[in-house]
Order: C-alpha cells, then structure tokens, then sequence
C-alpha cells in the first residue's frame, strides 16, 4: 500500500496548535504519515485563526502559493481547517476554486470521509459546530519538536461572547472535557518524558464538568493534574478575568508544581470601554484580582492582553489603559491594534471609529509602556538565582539553551552538560527587556 503524505501547517493560538494534533491523530489512523516536506505531501491542511483580520490575510495570502504545487501535482488535496473555515466557508469554496476540503473545529473525525469525496472538482465542507464535541477519546499525536513541553485541551468553545471577538462564533458554546480523560492524557505525557503540561481552553477558570459522581471546578482540575508527578510543571491559559477565583488563585499559591505565572487578558483599564467591550468586570474589578494574585503569589509572573483603538475609544479611556498597566506592571504583553470582525456584537452595534493614526499612536504609546515595565522587571531578577527547564537549543548559538523560569521568563545560559528536558538551576547576570541570561550553578 502507497503511504499517504500528510502536511500541516498551524496560525494562531496554542489552542490552533492543539487541534493541529487531533488532526494529526485521526489521520495517522486512516494511514497518513506526517510530513515535514510540503513538496512530497497529499494532503495540505491549514489550520486557521479568524481573531484578527490580518491573521486571515496571512492564510489567504498563504494558499495562493499551493496552486503551483496542485497544478504539479493534481492528485494533491488541500484543505482548509479551523476558525476561518468557520467563518466564511461558502466564501473560501466560491473564491478559491483549488480549495478540496473546508472543515469547522468540531468536524474533524469527518476529515478522512471530506478527503475520500473529493476530486474531479468536487468539493466538501462540514461546518456544523456541536453541543457535546470534545475528541476526548482522541490521543493527539504531538507536534512539538522538543519533547519537554505538551498542551492539553481541556474545554472548546466560549459563552463570554466579548463585544469584539468571533470565537463562540467560529468555535461555538463552551463544554468541559471529562476530567478523567484529561488525567488520563497527562499520566501518558508523563510515560512519554513530558516535563511540562500546559491546559488550554478559550477560557479555561470557567472549565466545570459535572456528572453522576459529581462536580470539578478548575481548581479542582489544576490539583488533580498536578498530583500525578510534582516533577513535572503545570501551566494553563487562558483566563478571563471575571472567573479567576480565590480558589483558584490560592490552590496555585500552595502548590509547588504550578507555575507561578498567569496571562489574565485585561483589554482595556477603562470600565467604561471594558463595558463597551462586553467584558463583564471593570477596572476595579480587575485590579482586585492582581491585588490578590500579587498578596497570595509575591512572585508571580503576569501578562495580558490590550487592544488599542477599540469603537469609540476617548484619549481618557487609553490613558487609563496606561495608568492600568504601570500600576500592575506587566512582565510582557500581546499588544493588539483593534480589528474589526464580521459579525460580532461591536460590527454591528458599534462604529469603528477610531482613526487608524490615533490607533496607531496609542499602540505604540502602549508597547512603549510595556517595554519599560518588562525590563525593569527583568532587572530585578539579575543576581538571583531560578530553576529552569531547558527546552531549547538557543537561536543564536548552538553553544547555549534556552528554558524558562517558573514565572514564564525566558532564560538562556552556557549549554555545559545539560540537555533538553532537565531542570537547572540558573543565576541571572544580565537581561535584555524580553530576555534573561544567566549562568548555570551548581
């Protein structure tokens, strides 16, 4: 038998890149073999992000590029996977003509039955987003080229439905993944060597599965997943603030192998845009919450998310925005110009009126913000001394690795004898604003 060659390439969210495994798996079982050679493939999958409108563009811009290859190779299928197929799947088929295969986030067992039916021009889609998918039973092949570090899918879909975001509707309503499931994958992760387990979900502190022999919060979950190895880190993202609990903040302060560090998008730190945005806290809000992250957990890493130029952002709202972020001090931060998507509750509601100079002006004014705040605290950390776990060869020398600080900083030191997958102990010497470098002591 002819051994099938299967390409995938991955936009967007760690939760893109964990789906990209369920593919993997489902398609491994119906005989394809993953490749990493583009050139040599049957199948080209790409798995979409429909967040923003440039993340669109980057695909579309992406696929024009695979005619030449089917047009070589007219055998060749090529599908496309994820949130944008979601979201304007007629349109993809209509559009681009060498397109085989659209496939919504809960289609997926459906791919190798979409893959068999197409040819001789026909194309297929299966879009129909479910109450109940969860690929649970699903041992994703991982995708990861270190070894050290895996994700875990531990819900789909979001019901916060946020003035400005497509994801419940490209990804539909939220469920919770059966914890024993989730256990189940993580007791693998440890047999295959895996240092470090990351749970993701759109918004995974909302995460509660409930069934006859009971309920499981994520707190719960969190406590689970990390008593089955204290050797292995546990991580998670991400968390939208309204559910970030006592519970939940304190069961990360009491143990050990949950990292201190927690991305909590915050947006914007003006109630009134919060509001605006449909976000369901506000400034005040919001600042209680790192208040208690920062008393349970002194040295706990912090990141966020920020949109500049939101519908109809005022210069008082963005200076509360930077009033916000100097207040909690940010380690690093994914800093975004707003970007208007089809179909949400700020198109519809909401002129996009903010010029794209003041856009552009109050990003920057933010990165600027943010660039202070990283290096400042990455300052504090020269001279001590953290536990690292190296999962890297460094980018710029094969003489150092790389690895990160419980806290989510990046360290890179002297390779020496270590390699990938071992815990070092690393004393800072210097840093740059997004970087640490340090020595390994004994």
């Amino acid at each position: 038998m002819n051994t099938k060659n299967l390409y995938i390439e991955t936009y967007g969210c760690q939760m893109n890149f964990s789906d990209s495994e369920v593919v993997a798996s489902i398609l491994e079982k119906d005989g394809y073999v993953l490749t990493d050679d583009i050139k040599s493939a049957d199948v080209i999958f790409v798995n979409t992000c429909s967040i923003r409108d440039n993340a669109e563009r980057r695909v579309r811009n992406r696929i024009q590029e695979f005619k030449s290859l089917k047009n070589r190779k007219p055998g060749l299928k090529i599908g496309i996977l994820g949130c944008m197929a979601e979201r304007i799947s007629e349109k993809l088929l209509v559009e681009e003509k060498f397109v085989d295969i659209v496939a919504g986030p809960d289609s997926y067992r459906d791919l190798p039955k979409l893959i068999e039916e197409t040819g001789d021009g026909r194309q297929m889609a299966n879009v129909v987003l479910s109450l109940e998918e969860t690929y649970a039973d699903i041992e994703p092949v991982r995708l990861d080229k270190n070894g050290v570090s895996a994700f875990i899918s531990i819900m789909r879909g979001c019901d916060n439905y946020c003035a400005y975001c497509v994801v419940p509707f490209t990804r539909g309503h939220e469920r919770s993944r059966d914890p024993q499931s989730i256990l189940k994958e993580a007791i693998d992760l440890k047999k295959k060597g895996y240092k470090e387990i990351t749970l993701l979900g759109q918004n995974v502190n909302s995460y509660n599965y409930k069934d006859s022999y009971g309920e499981v919060n994520f707190a719960e979950l969190m406590r689970r997943v990390a008593a089955i190895d204290s050797d292995i880190r546990i991580r998670f993202s991400t968390s939208h603030p309204k559910d970030i609990s006592d519970e939940l903040i304190e069961t990360i302060a009491k143990t050990d192998n949950i990292c201190n560090s927690i991305h909590l998008p915050v947006q914007s730190g003006s109630s009134s845009n919060l509001k605006r945005m449909k976000r369901f806290y506000t400034r005040e809000w919001y600042l209680n919450r790192i208040d208690k992250i920062k008393s349970m957990i002194p040295d706990c890493g912090l990141s966020t998310d920020i949109i500049a130029g939101y519908c109809g952002e005022t210069e008082e709202e963005h200076q509360e925005t930077l009033s916000l972020m100097r207040m909690v001090n940010y380690d690093y931060a994914f800093m975004f110009k707003y970007s208007e998507r089809p179909d949400t509750l700020a198109a519809k509601k909401y002129p996009d009126d903010v010029p794209e100079d003041v856009k552009s002006r109050r990003l920057q004014e933010i990165i600027n913000v943010q660039q202070v705040s990283s290096h400042n605290n990455n300052l504090k950390d020269v001279g001590k001394t953290f536990r690292v776990l190296v999962d890297n060869v460094s980018k710029r020398s094969k003489e150092q690795m790389s690895g990160r600080t419980d806290q989510n900083k990046v360290m890179v030191f002297d390779r020496k004898d270590c390699k990938l997958g071992d815990y070092v102990m690393v004393k800072c010497t210097s840093c740059t604003a997004a970087t640490l470098k340090g020595e390994i002591v004994v």
